[in-house]
């Protein structure tokens, strides 16, 4: 039997339903679910709505979210089987899915970004029923991908969180060793781009948050320096130490977020904003062309960036993400837990 706990009302405690394992066909893999973390993309699932600001919001059901739904998109898992066009795979491998999965057709897909796709997403955990389960089933093989000898829970996290971090900051690239880089917001995506900030652009950053214990985690992780956004004349003596960041990146994703980001940069500067707490944002056009300033979205990341991630993290010494481990039954209040601020780094679900 597959178990799993599913949002069957917005807002309302998960609920634990068992039903048949589905049996692959095609190019399908079962998959048993190992590690599942927990998203701050899942409590807008589970809220039912995303903030677009002003007012203005994305209802879920109405983005093609229908309940019940069991969300979970950060997965690690054991293949259980495989239909007969499934010839890569095979029972027992250790795998990290790949969640965001397109239509697979449209100008975006055809890309090789199916993370944008234009057309009918099937995002696992988004779009189609996701990890806080026991198995989970994988439309295509493609989308499974080797860990090596990864911890399967910090591996989890990279489907998402840190998948999301790397194409942000891929987005910057290299940083000369007299460029500031500042990363706004440190729970778990802004977490991860610390401990891959200085392996992908040469720069240690300097981290904004809110909370103490984030701020404390990011210096663990290797940040130069944590500061409190909210302290009295925090951006001017940014500013004044830093002459100017060169890149920025908000992982927070809200109207004081970034403004402190794009307030932050330096003449010839580039802000990339990626949270989704939701807010507006608004600058001197003037200004913004006079500085030679650059915003960009970017919003999770491709297959092949998660592939390349994985190489690296196989590759190099990076420091471990923060992780909590709890039981699949204590899925909801590790939501809970989330929408609380109460979660350093990452809860991540054991099936």
């Amino acid at each position: 039997m597959l178990r799993c706990y599913q949002v069957a009302a917005f807002g309302k405690p998960l609920v634990l339903t068992e039903k048949p394992l589905p049996q692959p066909a095609g190019r399908q893999v079962l998959v048993r679910v190992e590690c599942c973390g927990v998203c701050h993309s899942d409590l807008h699932i589970w809220d039912g709505y995303f903030d677009l600001g002003g007012g203005k919001r994305v209802v879920a059901a109405a983005n093609g979210t229908l309940l019940p739904l069991t969300p979970g998109h950060e997965i690690t898992g054991t293949v259980v089987s495989a239909g007969p066009e499934a010839t890569q795979v095979k029972a027992g491998q250790r795998k990290l899915l790949f969640p965001w999965i397109g239509c697979g057709t449209c100008p975006p897909c055809r890309d090789g970004n199916e993370h944008l796709c234009a057309g009918a997403q099937q995002a696992i955990g988004i779009f189609s029923d996701g990890g806080y389960a026991s198995h989970v089933l994988v439309p295509d093989e493609r989308y499974l991908l080797d860990i090596g000898s990864l911890d399967p829970a910090l591996a989890a996290t990279y489907a998402c969180s840190g998948l999301t971090a790397y194409s942000a900051l891929k987005k910057i690239g290299r940083l000369r060793e007299d460029h500031s880089l500042l990363i706004v917001g440190a729970g778990g995506v802004g977490l991860n781009a610390v401990a891959l900030a200085k392996a992908m652009t040469g720069v240690a950053p300097i981290v904004a948050d809110l909370d103490p214990a984030k701020r404390a985690a990011a210096l663990q992780l290797g940040a130069s320096e944590a500061i409190d956004p909210r302290a009295d004349g925090a951006l001017k003596t940014l500013l004044k130490a830093t002459g100017g960041v060169m890149a920025a990146v908000d992982f927070a994703g809200s109207d004081t977020s970034f403004g402190f980001g794009y307030g932050a940069l330096r003449k010839g500067g580039h802000l990339v904003t990626v949270g989704l707490l939701g807010g507006t944002a608004s600058f001197s056009i003037g200004l913004h062309v006079m500085k030679g300033l650059r915003v960009s979205g970017s919003y999770v990341g491709s297959l092949a960036e998660l592939r390349e991630l994985l190489a690296l993290a196989q590759t190099t010494a990076l420091p471990a993400l923060p992780i909590t481990m709890a039981p699949l039954d204590q899925a909801t209040a590790s939501l809970e837990k989330l929408k609380a601020g109460q979660v350093v780094g990452r809860i991540v679900l054991e099936a």
